[in-house]
C-alpha cells in the first residue's frame, strides 16, 4: 500500500505573536482573507478520496472555505497543554518561567499537567499510520501548524527535539508519502 497524505495548515485565527495553546477561536479576517487568496493553490487537494480536519473551529472553517467538506479526526487536535491552555507562550513563561524552560529542554516533559511532546508527536503518528488507502490513495488533512510539525517529525523518524525548528505558516502544506511506519517527505514541484 503506498499513500500520500497532504496536511494543511489551518488559516490563522489571531496574529502570529498572540497564538494561544489549543486555541478554540474562529477564523479572523485576515484568516478569511488568507483563504481566499490560497484557495487556487489548494483546492486542487479536494479530489483526495479522504478529507479530514482537526475538530477546532478554524480547521473546520479552513477546510470547508476550501471545499474538502473535512471529517473531524479527534486524534489530529493540538497537544494537550494542560493549564496553560488558552496561554501565550509569553504569558506561560510570565507565570512559570523554569516549568516552560523544562518543557522546551524535555520533549518526555508533561509540566503543564498536558501531553508531552513525545506523546503528542505518538499520537498524530498513530493516526497517520492508520489511515485507511487504497493503493495509490490521497488523503488531505486541515490541522494546527502543531500538527504538521509532529507529522513532520514522526514520519522523517527525526529527533523530537527538531520540532522547535519547524516553522508552519498558516496555509502551508506538507506532503509525506508511504505506508505506516515507513514515509517520506515529499516535495512537489512548483506549478
Amino acid at each position: 500500500m503506498h499513500l500520500r497524505v497532504t496536511f494543511v495548515a489551518a488559516a490563522r485565527c489571531s496574529s502570529l505573536l498572540a497564538e494561544r495553546f489549543e486555541d478554540d477561536r474562529p477564523l479572523d479576517q485576515a484568516g478569511w482573507d488568507e483563504v481566499q487568496r490560497a484557495a487556487p493553490e489548494l483546492v486542487p487537494l479536494v479530489a483526495a478520496e479522504l478529507r479530514y480536519c482537526s475538530p477546532t473551529p478554524r480547521s473546520r472553517a479552513t477546510g470547508d472555505a476550501l471545499g474538502y467538506a473535512p471529517l473531524a479526526q479527534p486524534a489530529l487536535r493540538d497537544c494537550d497543554m494542560g493549564r496553560w491552555r488558552g496561554f501565550t507562550l509569553g504569558e506561560a513563561m510570565a507565570r512559570e518561567p523554569s516549568t516552560v524552560d523544562a518543557w522546551l529542554a524535555d520533549p518526555h516533559s508533561a509540566a503543564h499537567g498536558g501531553e508531552s511532546l513525545i506523546a503528542f508527536i505518538s499520537r498524530i503518528g498513530g493516526w497517520l499510520d492508520t489511515r485507511p488507502a487504497e493503493e495509490n490513495g490521497r488523503i488531505v488533512a486541515v490541522a494546527e501548524p502543531s500538527v504538521l510539525r509532529a507529522a513532520l517529525v514522526y514520519a522523517l523518524k527525526a529527533p523530537p527535539s527538531s520540532y522547535w525548528n519547524m516553522d508552519v505558516r498558516p496555509l502551508s502544506t506538507v506532503t509525506v508519502a508511504g505506508r505506516p511506519g515507513r514515509w517520506n517527505l515529499r516535495l512537489d514541484a512548483a506549478r
